[in-house]
């Protein structure tokens, strides 16, 4: 190991780890050290690219048992797999038992229609370790070695209601008696070109059992539907498989132990799939005809082809383990595992060295296994994403410029798209495709680990081939032009701030940003306020069934819907537009009016939210100290929908401080400011006082929908413990609801929302998530955000009653810090040893080789905080790592007397220093 060296890159001297020395080499010299990487998906089947039914019933058109025998036309999946960033070389493991029907080569799960609640992978898998390079990371399958219960998965949860909890794989009793494997996949980087794989399997089960083991490599297949591109070969060399591409060059895959080597196609077995001849006799799904069906003519002979693969039978003893070493490798080698174990124990002891720089001392064992179980499933979650409209649309016959008209086809105002990159996944099995808002979340943890990830992440959505030429950005590939919240501004904002304190100012970062974000910005102007009223729609926001209507179809009503979450949106969007151009009038004065118009629609909008009309038709209902969504009727008359939900909370997000220097370094922008004041007098009655009379600590300023009364009306609410405020987390919806649930009559039909604190029991937005009832992380963390900020202004003389009711009262920062407890609680073992989110279930709870680790879930039980919804979206739940590293470093003095860009920069050096 070399020594570490000293690095003068920030405003403090700290030694860099080698980890962060090859994050470095990647951003400032091209190294690829990033190139090889956890990149397939884990479910190609059933998306929207390889969609290409009459009716768009993509879960049918391609399904999980056409999947061993298809080739796929957008990308691949595989089962602890990895590829390079382009994925045209794949590599994964596939397992068989001898006893189930197929063989395992891609994780199994239920389609939408099928599971009682939804799409949901039926399998346990745990995404363990990785480096921001991916020089080491670690995966673990759990196997069963009993015959694997497709037909029983699929039948009882087929046969449950949206009333009944689902079937899972413990529920069979498959894993009673522990005869299972573990199936631990390692890969360490000798080089960027030079991946090392170790493949461990344990035998947890008292007899000895036989696994059947074929790591397998394979070309995705490009040539098929462009016969421009040439094909590739793999072919057996010297007991290795030669991998040539032409334009990735040629790979060698090492085989410790002469394994037998089988070669095949990847191509689809037509003769199966749909009766017609093969254009040859070997398919994609050879390996399973040679192994399951005993038929040793399905692979090729001469050992050539686009898919191989190194067949092991391994006997593992009871309780033992047997290990198989590869290793893929621009080089050839004499003897490639002379220095394996080496390179393996130095990557992970890199790897160890990086989380303890970046990880806070004061973190206990546990909290540090949840923090970096939690970044290393954001890592993991990577995907090669590749979607190209305007060949996909063609495809379809459905290309608007071509004169062809199938409406059944989706995204077809998308066709300029192009999508060809690395992108952060929110489930790489449930949504194996990026989701706009869940991305900007995203990239909130995988700050910690790597910031140039992060800010792509958030660049790539407002590129010319993502965004729309009308400033959308898309939402995701079941429909592109669904609106999610504007949130990319704030994460933005959030990127700039931290790195700025590592010595690298990105300004060319943030103006780039800021171009598209200010295109977006006007798409919501122009789209998204119908009356031109500063009161705004958007439909459904990214909260699926919150609403007693669909909120993103026609309201069975008529008339229209004033949404308090979406004109909240957009004044948190106005407050970070104007926090972003206040800084870049710093290098460019010319920023300073479009901070002001920022400012200037900032006002308006909250002006809006509480401006009294003649039929009470302000979102704001002073008697009851809640902001509701705003029903407008036909008839003129209009209607507050009183339910308690996030929808009202959002407002409290909208809350902004800003140090007392922004009046002295902008004058220009002050001057109009008082002019709009001189000009509106009565606006400012409604909001928080922006005057020079209203100050808060230290001489700070305020920007918020909320003045100090509706702040306390809403935290009333908040933090109520039979509303909003859970032992793990803020429920998306009041407990109130339980036993007042919200009604609406309309021509005979009851329209009904009541609180559900776990899985949804309607079908709206495919009833595969519930934000009725449950805790979800990413809008808990924007709670945490504003109350920070609000404490930065109010200091300790606003304290409120937290819990409600309970007499005690706190400042709003030992709120946010309590609010952060219950949220980390929920992954962390309790006084009984147990984990929240793991429920109920004995196995998760108390089984040694089950219970440290650890799944992070879409969202949680609003009453008992276990996981519910997709079981690995690692995504926007991943921020959890983020909230324990801001509250084991700030302490309320520091947090009041800091400003916030000093905050900022103090936590960062100390992550960076260690």
């Amino acid at each position: 190991m070399t020594p570490a060296t000293t690095s003068k890159k920030s405003s403090v001297t700290y030694i860099e780890t080698k980890e962060q020395r090859r994050l470095n080499d990647a951003r400032e010299s091209g190294i690829p050290w990033k190139k090889w990487g956890p990149y397939l998906s884990e479910r190609q089947w059933g998306t929207v690219r390889e969609d290409y039914s009459d009716d768009g019933n993509a879960w049918d058109y391609f399904s999980h048992d056409q999947s061993r025998s298809r080739a796929y036309r957008w990308g691949e999946d595989g089962l602890a797999g990895i590829s390079d960033d382009k994925q045209q070389l794949c590599f994964s493991v596939a397992l068989w038992n001898g006893k189930d029907p197929i063989l395992k080569e891609r994780l199994f799960g239920l389609t939408n229609s099928e599971g009682n609640h939804g799409e949901d992978v039926k399998e346990y898998y745990f995404y363990l370790d990785s480096t921001p390079t991916h020089s080491y990371m670690k995966y673990l399958y759990k196997y069963p070695q009993q015959e694997f219960p497709y037909c029983d998965l699929v039948d009882t949860n087929r046969r449950r209601s949206r009333e009944d909890l689902e079937y899972e794989l413990l529920d069979t009793g498959l894993f009673d008696s522990d005869r299972y494997f573990d199936v631990f996949v390692e890969y360490a980087k000798a080089d960027p070109e030079d991946v090392l794989i170790r493949i461990t399997i344990h035998n947890r089960g008292p007899e000895p059992a036989i696994l059947h083991l074929l790591p397998t490599l394979w070309f995705r297949n490009t040539w098929s539907s462009d016969k421009s591109e040439m094909k590739p070969s793999l072919r057996a060399q010297e007991g290795t498989v030669l991998a040539s591409h032409p334009k990735l060059g040629h790979r060698v895959l090492f085989c410790e132990g002469a394994p037998e080597l089988l070669f095949t196609e990847n191509e689809s077995n037509a003769s199966r799939l749909w009766q017609q001849p093969n254009a040859s006799p070997y398919v994609k799904d050879a390996f399973h005809e040679f192994l399951i069906a005993s038929k040793g003519d399905a692979v090729n002979p001469d050992q050539v082809g686009t898919k191989a693969a190194a067949y092991y039978n391994l006997e593992v003893p009871a309780g033992g383990s047997q290990i198989v070493r590869l290793r893929l490798s621009q080089q050839s080698s004499v003897d490639p595992f002379i220095t394996f174990h080496q390179i393996f124990s130095d990557r992970l002891a890199e790897g160890n060295e990086f989380y303890d720089r970046i990880t806070p001392p004061s973190l206990s064992e546990d909290e540090r296994r949840v923090h970096r179980q939690a970044l290393a499933g954001m890592l993991w979650s990577k995907q090669y994403y590749y979607f190209d409209l305007d060949k996909w649309l063609d495809e379809h016959q459905a290309h608007p410029l071509t004169g062809t008209d199938h409406r059944n086809v989706r995204n077809t105002e998308w066709f300029h798209m192009l999508n060809s990159d690395i992108i952060s996944m929110p489930d790489k099995w449930e949504y194996p495709w990026y989701a706009a808002w869940d991305l900007a979340f995203h990239t909130i943890a995988l700050s910690l680990v790597d910031f140039d990830f992060a800010k792509d992440q958030l660049l790539l959505m407002l590129r010319n081939l993502y965004a729309h030429p009308n400033g959308q950005i898309p939402a995701y590939e079941w429909n592109f032009s669904d609106v999610n919240p504007p949130v990319h501004a704030w994460a933005t904002l959030f990127l700039y701030n931290i790195e700025k304190e590592l010595g690298r100012s990105d300004l060319r970062f943030l103006e780039r940003s800021f171009q598209g974000l200010m295109q977006n910005f006007n798409w919501w102007v122009n789209r998204k306020d119908p009356s031109g009223k500063n009161v705004f729609a958007g439909g459904f926001l990214g909260l699926d069934n919150i609403g007693v209507f669909d909120r993103s179809a026609p309201l069975p009503t008529g008339g229209h819907l004033d949404q308090a979450d979406g004109t909240a949106w957009m004044a948190f969007y106005c407050q970070n537009m104007l926090e972003i151009a206040l800084i870049l009038t710093e290098y460019d004065q010319v920023y300073e009016d479009i901070a002001f118009r920022f400012m200037e629609h900032f006002l308006w909008i909250t002006y809006a939210m509480d401006r009294i009309g003649e039929h009470h038709d302000e979102m704001w209902d002073s008697k009851e100290g809640f902001f509701y969504d705003l029903l407008h009727l036909p008839n003129g008359d209009a209607m507050r929908l009183k339910i308690r939900s996030l929808v009202g909370l959002l407002p409290l997000c909208a809350s902004t401080v800003f140090e007392s220097e922004v009046v002295t370094r902008n004058p220009r922008m002050m001057e109009l400011v008082e002019i709009f004041k001189r000009r509106h007098p009565d606006l400012l009655n409604h909001i928080a006082p922006a005057d020079s009379k209203f100050k808060g600590y230290a001489e700070r300023r305020l920007l918020s929908v909320c003045n100090k009364e509706k702040v306390e009306k809403i935290l009333a609410y908040l933090l109520d413990e039979e509303e909003f405020f859970g032992p793990y987390g803020i429920r998306s919806l009041s407990r109130y609801h339980l036993e007042h649930p919200f009604a609406f009559h309309l021509s005979g039909q009851e329209y009904k929302v009541q609180y559900l604190p776990a899985e949804s029991n309607t079908g709206m937005f495919g009833g595969n998530s519930n934000w009725r009832g449950p805790v979800w992380m990413p809008v808990n963390v924007l709670i945490i955000r504003a109350l920070l900020n609000l404490y930065q202004f109010y200091g300790t003389e606003l304290k409120v009653e937290c819990p409600t009711h309970s007499g005690q009262y706190m400042t709003l920062f030992e709120v946010a810090k309590e609010l952060a407890r219950r949220l980390s609680s929920i992954f962390l073992r309790d006084a009984n040893g147990h984990r929240p989110v793991y429920g109920g279930t004995k196995k998760f709870q108390e089984d040694p080789h089950w219970r440290d680790y650890i799944l992070f879930y879409e969202y949680f039980h609003g009453d008992n905080g276990a996981g519910l919804g997709a079981s690995h979206q690692t995504g926007w739940t991943g921020t959890i790592a983020r909230s324990l590293d801001l509250f084991a470093r700030m302490n309320p003095s520091d947090a009041l007397k800091t400003g916030k860009a000093d905050l900022v920069a103090r936590m960062t050096r100390e992550q960076v220093a260690g």
